[in-house]
């Protein structure tokens, strides 16, 4: 039995390693619903735009929670990344979380064979291993870290699989496969670990939905792809 899991740990993860951006050749726009405890409090898009070997993905997120009325906490995000082929050679993005500005500028270092970053968290250098944290890119169930694409931080993290399920969302049945993601160092502050749930329907290369519990239960939801 614990031969079978290995074979199939290493089948997933094998058929996962070989993607690339040549999966979302066909995609222009996905399309994320945010919930937080049930309730619709915001969105996260991903535009794709392509001009002979470079890839560009926009992303806009934008929510609020709310109180009894009285907003508590508030995102307005938007980033860019650019990607060479399969190589991806700068990530930028400016956040408004609540009042304070937060941004990412990544560039990829031809010479250093690494990324150069400055984030309002971290400057430095990072390895080009790293996959900048957002849910259009299955390529963060296979990766040990992962860039934050709020603030440049580097995040060591743990990817689990839990088994296969079928999951029922906007009217559309899918099978998945599901996942934990989380930080190696669990002992990290809630607020800044990582700890998530991901679904992931690898016929499609997407990820359906994600969930995790910080300041209530929240969910991004798949919602369409064109």
């Amino acid at each position: 039995m614990k031969r079978f899991i290995i074979i199939l740990l290493f089948t997933l993860f094998s058929s996962i390693s070989i993607a690339h951006i040549g999966h979302y050749k066909n995609f222009s726009k996905i399309e994320m619903e945010i919930f937080r405890n049930g309730e619709l409090i915001g969105f996260s898009n991903y535009f794709f735009d392509r001009k002979g070997d470079y890839t560009i993905v926009k992303n806009q997120t934008k929510f609020s929670v709310k109180i009894l009325g009285a907003i508590i906490f508030q995102i307005e995000a938007y980033s860019e990344e650019k990607y060479l082929k399969d190589q991806l050679i700068s990530f930028n993005s400016k956040t408004l979380q609540n009042d304070k500005e937060k941004f990412v500028d990544l560039i990829f270092d031809e010479n250093l064979k690494k990324f150069v970053i400055k984030g309002s968290s971290y400057n430095g250098n990072a390895s080009i291993d790293n996959v900048v944290g957002n849910w259009w890119n299955h390529k963060i169930l296979q990766t040990n870290s992962q860039i934050s694409p709020i603030s440049g931080s580097i995040k060591e993290q743990i990817v689990t699989f839990v088994g296969k399920e079928k999951i029922k969302q906007y009217g559309k049945v899918y099978n998945v496969n599901h996942f934990t993601l989380k930080s190696k160092d669990m002992t990290l502050p809630k607020d800044k670990r990582l700890d998530f749930n991901v679904w992931y329907d690898e016929e499609n290369s997407q990820i359906i939905k994600i969930s995790y519990s910080r300041m209530g239960n929240w969910e991004y939801r798949l919602k369409n792809v064109e």
